[in-house]
């Protein structure tokens, strides 16, 4: 097994997990195997987020519906469902899905980075 098909199958290994910090921040992970199609082709279908102990979703990665892109409403729509959402508020971003090392490895960046800034707040 190749180490693309490594990480793919710990990220279909994540589906249904939870991951409960010690500040109480929630890490969600629902990961599916699917036909590929232009919008997702991949072939899985994820949502990656991340909670705050309230409930409250404060990130997330995953290909559930298209995002226009950002800046020129101009600007041609990427043909796939990647993105990420920096926050509750955001709408999502578009994000450019590498493999799923990259996606799992940029997930938890920016839990790490959020989990400390939680904590420096209070």
């Amino acid at each position: 097994m190749t180490v693309k098909d490594q990480a793919l199958a710990y990220l279909l290994d994540l589906d249904g997990e939870v991951i409960v910090y010690d500040n109480g921040c929630v890490a969600r992970f629902k990961v599916k195997r699917i036909v590929p199609t232009p919008e997702k082709p991949q072939g899985i279908s994820y949502s990656l987020t991340l909670h705050a102990p309230d409930g409250k979703r404060l990130m997330g990665y995953d290909n559930a519906h298209a995002v226009a892109p950002k800046g020129s409403r101009f600007a041609k729509r990427q043909a796939s469902f990647d993105h990420w959402h920096r926050d509750n508020t955001d709408e999502g971003r578009p994000y450019a899905f590498v493999n799923a090392a990259k996606l799992i490895a940029d997930f938890f960046d920016d839990v790490a980075r959020i989990v400390k800034e939680q904590d420096e707040n209070g």
